[in-house]
């Protein structure tokens, strides 16, 4: 049986790689974060704390284990905080992703690198896995340090991007567009959404078996994994307006420009999934359907 270990298993892809490998059980996964582990159910996995910026820990977790895969989901992806703290970005999204593709290029295991749109300009989105990367913000010029990390490696990895994920969990650290969006409409606050950027939102569900896909064909190269709906941002705002019957009077749409933010983001970017469908087999949910289990979720009737 394969052994998986995972990075960031705290986070929010990081428990739903836990969820689905605990009901699969097709694989042993030794999930892995600093502190304490937040995923409620203990039974079923091994949980290590580890520090990927400790290179000696995560030598020691590694030989310990000898995962036959690693998913690494830890990284700074707030792109705000990258820009503001570019020193701590590189740390963890770049030299401690070279420290993990080198350990696993010398013990064989095959590395699995979780990247983003944003190393895209978003000129000319939607993106084939092919097309050159040209970020706008330090946030994609780190995680694009990361991509090339990993290329670099001689044994096997592969890379999967993928595009403004949200999804549900029972405690959350950090929220998510349509966390977000569905907590202030229902406070009736007035927010603000920009009209002219484009993305294609990814249930965090669908990522995660994205990640377990490639363990399971050990995948070579690199896949584009999001949702199948090319959506504006204020589109997914008022989808889930729509979705919960929420007032959308109250989201007053606005220019990119008009927020001055310092670190840029890509206008439109989208992936072409095809590469992805083909080789793993990945089947995304429409962006309806994924409000449609995150609702479920809320409601408790969907254990995590």
């Amino acid at each position: 049986m394969n052994t998986v270990l995972v990075t960031g298993s705290n986070g929010l892809l990081g428990q739903k790689i836990t969820e689905q490998i605990i009901a699969d059980k097709s694989v042993n996964l030794i999930a892995t974060n600093r502190g304490a582990n937040k995923y409620l159910v203990k039974e079923g996995y091994v949980y290590e704390t580890m520090d990927i910026l400790d290179e000696l820990q995560v030598k020691l977790v590694l030989e310990k284990y000898k995962p036959n895969a690693l998913i690494h989901t830890a990284a700074m992806t707030n792109v705000d905080t990258c820009h503001e703290n570019k020193e701590a970005c590189w740390q963890l999204n770049v030299e401690a992703t070279k420290h993990l593709a080198s350990l696993c290029d010398k013990m064989g295991i095959h590395f699995i690198y979780v990247s983003t749109d944003f190393v895209f300009d978003g000129l000319n989105g939607p993106y084939k896995e092919e097309d050159e990367p040209n970020p706008v913000s330090f946030y994609g010029e780190s995680k694009l340090a990361g991509e090339k990390a990993t290329q670099q490696m001689k044994g096997n990895w592969a890379i999967i991007r993928t595009i403004l994920v949200y999804g549900i969990l029972k405690d959350m650290s950090r929220s998510n567009i349509v966390l977000w969006a569905k907590g202030a409409l229902e406070k009736r606050n007035p927010i603000n959404v920009v009209n002219d950027q484009w993305r294609m939102p990814t249930l965090a569900e669908d990522l995660a078996r994205a990640c377990l896909l490639a363990v399971k064909h050990k995948a070579k190269g690199t896949y584009h994994i999001s949702g199948k709906d090319m959506m504006s941002i204020v589109d997914i705002v008022n989808g889930v307006a729509d979705f919960w019957n929420l007032d959308k009077t109250i989201i007053n749409e606005i220019s990119s420009d008009s927020l001055g933010q310092e670190a840029k983001r890509p206008k439109k970017t989208g992936f072409i999934l095809d590469k992805a469908m083909t080789d793993l087999g990945y089947q995304p949910h429409s962006f309806e359907e994924g409000l449609a289990l995150v609702r479920e979720q809320l409601s408790g009737s969907s254990g995590q």
